[in-house]
């Protein structure tokens, strides 16, 4: 998704501490000793681990909370990444904001209304997977081939990198066999604010709350809910592309982003508001669409809240580690790994993954995507 262009590799040649004329932060690094270059590599592997856990389990504290169509929950779950990133932008001292990167918030916002609907059909643990699978081949793919107007970039060991990232790719197939068990309705008790408590049904029939994906037959469910999970990975894959393109014209004297920041995390709070904003669209028509009786469930406020602060400071330790290392590096590391976190939430706590078969499954996929991300990790080395 995020991307050091080949510009940036030329700029971190220099010596640790030289800071750039345009935004005065510390930007460069020397690669230039084997002991720098591998601290830099721990600590970008470090970030990106951390990345990994958060988003692997950013949406686990609402798993067993009741959030209807999942709109009221996406626009909570926005608010709190807003409230992060201003934070943030604090702490770097407001960096020049660029409205150009709220088009990357923008794309995230879409993919991520599919995901109350994708966890529904299909699980959390398998619908992480098929769309973590779908946003790397995207996001790789554009960082190392150089897509939309981005400059390609490079690593020492191509061979090792086109290896590694096919088999994180390989890994998301294979998890694509596992079946899964699913539960419509786990919490029963949880009832919308903003709807008549008399209209929830006990029974086993269709109630007010539920979801358009709940209705349909199981087949379909897990047709349309693999379909949803690639459309929104292909958009998360896409989704920091605009601020690889600014950083990608930075050097450029006709760009009229000619001397913008290298440092990825300053674009952060502009990334941010263009999901908060977008979020809050979306939100206002789900609610024009249901006539002024939108579906908002009150246990999903703090779990909502919770789950984009776990997804806003994801983003940050990625944006480190892409910092340190690189994103045709990190990123099939971070979309593999949070995708096995995911899985693993999944089929251990959840009991989404059950039988040998699809265990053994499972467990196959898991060393393949371990074996691909550890081949992308050594490639720029």
């Amino acid at each position: 998704m995020v991307s050091c262009n080949s510009a940036d590799n030329a700029a971190e040649q220099g010596a640790k501490g030289h800071e750039n004329a345009a935004t005065g932060k510390l930007e460069a690094f020397d690669f230039g000793s084997n002991s720098t270059n591998m601290t830099h590599f721990a600590f970008g592997i470090a970030a990106n681990m951390i990345a990994v856990l958060l988003y692997g389990s950013n949406f686990v504290p609402v798993k067993r909370i009741e959030t209807g169509d999942g709109m009221f929950f996406q626009w909570v779950n926005c608010a709190a990444i807003l409230v992060v990133s201003k934070v943030g932008d604090l702490i770097l001292q407001s960096p020049k904001f660029y409205p150009f990167a709220m088009l990357g918030g923008v794309i995230w916002a879409t993919g991520n209304l599919t995901v109350v609907p994708i966890i529904k059909a299909i699980g959390l643990g398998l619908g992480c997977l098929i769309w973590g699978s779908s946003s790397l081949l995207t996001g790789w793919a554009t960082s190392r081939f150089g897509f939309f107007g981005i400059a390609p970039e490079e690593v020492s060991r191509p061979t090792l990198n086109f290896c590694g990232a096919g088999l994180c790719l390989l890994s998301g197939l294979i998890f694509f066999f596992v079946k899964t068990d699913v539960e419509l309705h786990p919490d029963t008790e949880s009832i919308a604010l903003l709807l008549d408590p008399g209209t929830v049904s006990a029974s086993y029939g269709p109630r007010s709350s539920d979801l358009w994906i709940d209705v349909v037959g199981p087949k379909a469910r897990r047709f349309i809910g693999c379909l949803l999970a690639v459309i929104s990975g292909i958009l998360y894959g896409s989704t920091f592309t605009p601020i690889l393109y600014i950083k990608s014209h930075s050097s450029s004297q006709d760009s009229v982003f000619h001397g913008a920041s290298l440092f990825e995390l300053d674009y952060m709070h502009a990334h941010c508001s263009g999901i908060f904003i977008t979020s809050t669209v979306y939100f206002a028509i789900y609610c024009a669409a249901m006539k002024n009786r939108p579906r908002v469930y009150s246990r999903a406020i703090l779990p909502g809240l919770f789950s984009g602060v776990m997804w806003a400071l994801g983003t940050y330790c990625w944006f480190l580690a892409n910092n340190y290392l690189s994103a045709v590096v990190t990123f099939p590391i971070l979309s593999a790994g949070y995708s096995l976190v995911a899985a693993m939430w999944g089929s251990l706590v959840f009991k989404e993954i059950k039988g040998y078969a699809n265990c053994f499954i499972f467990f196959l996929a898991s060393c393949v995507v371990l074996t691909g991300s550890l081949l992308t990790a050594i490639s720029t080395l």
